[in-house]
C-alpha cells in the first residue's frame, strides 16, 4: 500500500491486482515525441559524444541516488543476487555510482555487466578499466525487451525507460518477469515544469564538461565546439525525455497486463534529492 515517509518519499508497495491503488498523476501529460539519439539514421559519433556526456555528468554527484540504491539493495539482497545486468547503458549512466554507493554505504560489493541497442564501445571499455573488471559489457547490440537468457543478474534501467512507448515498455516488464528477473528502473526527473526548466542549462554544461569527459575523442570536441550539434541535441533530447518519463500511477497501469506480476514484490514511486529541489521516479520488482 502507499506510504510517506518524513523524508518525503512516496512509495507504492503491492503485489496482486488488490492491492493497486492510485498515487498522485504528474502535472504534465505524457508526450511521446522524436528524440534524436533513437533515430536509428543519426550520426553514431554525435549519439557516442552525447552518452558520454551523460555518462559523465551522471556521475558527478551521489545525491539522486541515495534512497533509490537503499531499496535496490533491499531487493538484490532479498533475491541473494550479487550481480546487475545493466540495460540501456548508453555511456554508462550512473552505473558505477550506484554500483560505490552499495558498496560503500551498505556493505554489498556487487558486479555488473553494460548492455545496449546501440554499445558505446569506448566508455564501456574505459568503465571495464577503471573498475578493475568489476563493470564488463556485451559488446553486441541487446533489446531490454527480449534480452537472451544467458545474460542472469538484477536487471536496472537509469534514465532510459521513457524511451519506450508504453507497449514497448510493457514488454520490457513482462521479458523481465517471465524470466523470473529482479528488475530496477530509475528516471533521474520526474515529469513536470521544474524538471523542464532543469534541462534549460545542459547546453552550457556541455561546453562546460567536455574537456574532462574520457575516454579523449578529437570528434566530440568537433561535434560539440565548431559545430555545436551535442550541445543543442542535449537540450532537445532532454526536454523530449521530461515529456515522456512514466509517473509512478502509469507505471502502475503498465504492470497491470503483465503476465505474472502478481507474483512480483513491488516498489513504485518517487524520492526526493537531499538538498535539491528535484525527485526521481523508481520501480524495483522482484520475485516474491
Amino acid at each position: 500500500m502507499p506510504t510517506c515517509t518524513p523524508g518525503g518519499r512516496l512509495a507504492l508497495d503491492f503485489s496482486g491486482s488488490a492491492g493497486r491503488e492510485s498515487v498522485h498523476s504528474a502535472v504534465v501529460p505524457r508526450i511521446h515525441a522524436f528524440e534524436l539519439e533513437d533515430l536509428p539514421w543519426f550520426p553514431r559519433r554525435i549519439r557516442d559524444a552525447m552518452t558520454d556526456y551523460l555518462g559523465y555528468v551522471g556521475n558527478l554527484t551521489p545525491a539522486p541516488y541515495v534512497g533509490f540504491t537503499a531499496r535496490l539493495h533491499e531487493a538484490m539482497v532479498a533475491m541473494g543476487e550479487r550481480e546487475i545486468l545493466d540495460l540501456c547503458s548508453g555511456g554508462t549512466g550512473p552505473l558505477p555510482t550506484i554500483m560505490r554507493l552499495l558498496d560503500e554505504q551498505h556493505g554489498y560489493p556487487v558486479r555488473a555487466r553494460m548492455t545496449d541497442l546501440h554499445p558505446n564501445l569506448g566508455r564501456f571499455e574505459h568503465a571495464r578499466a577503471a573498475s578493475q573488471g568489476r563493470i564488463d559489457f556485451e559488446a553486441e547490440p541487446v533489446n531490454a525487451a527480449q534480452v537472451p537468457a544467458h545474460l542472469g543478474g538484477f536487471r536496472l534501467i537509469c534514465n532510459a525507460l521513457h524511451h519506450f512507448r508504453p507497449e514497448q515498455a510493457r514488454a520490457l516488464l513482462a521479458d523481465a518477469v517471465a524470466q523470473r528477473r529482479g528488475i530496477a528502473v530509475f528516471e533521474a526527473l520526474s515529469r513536470s515544469p521544474l524538471a523542464a526548466l532543469a534541462i534549460l542549462p545542459s547546453p552550457l554544461i556541455v561546453l562546460a564538461t567536455t574537456p574532462f569527459i574520457r575516454p579523449f575523442h578529437w570528434s566530440r570536441l568537433l561535434w560539440t565546439y565548431a559545430v555545436p550539434v551535442v550541445p543543442l541535441a542535449c537540450l532537445w533530447d532532454g526536454m523530449v525525455s521530461v515529456l515522456r518519463i512514466y509517473s509512478p500511477e502509469e507505471l502502475q497501469a503498465l504492470l497491470a497486463d503483465v503476465p505474472g506480476s502478481d507474483e512480483y514484490v513491488w516498489d513504485i514511486g518517487q524520492l526526493r534529492v537531499a538538498r535539491a529541489p528535484a525527485q526521481i521516479t523508481y520501480l524495483i520488482g522482484r520475485p516474491r
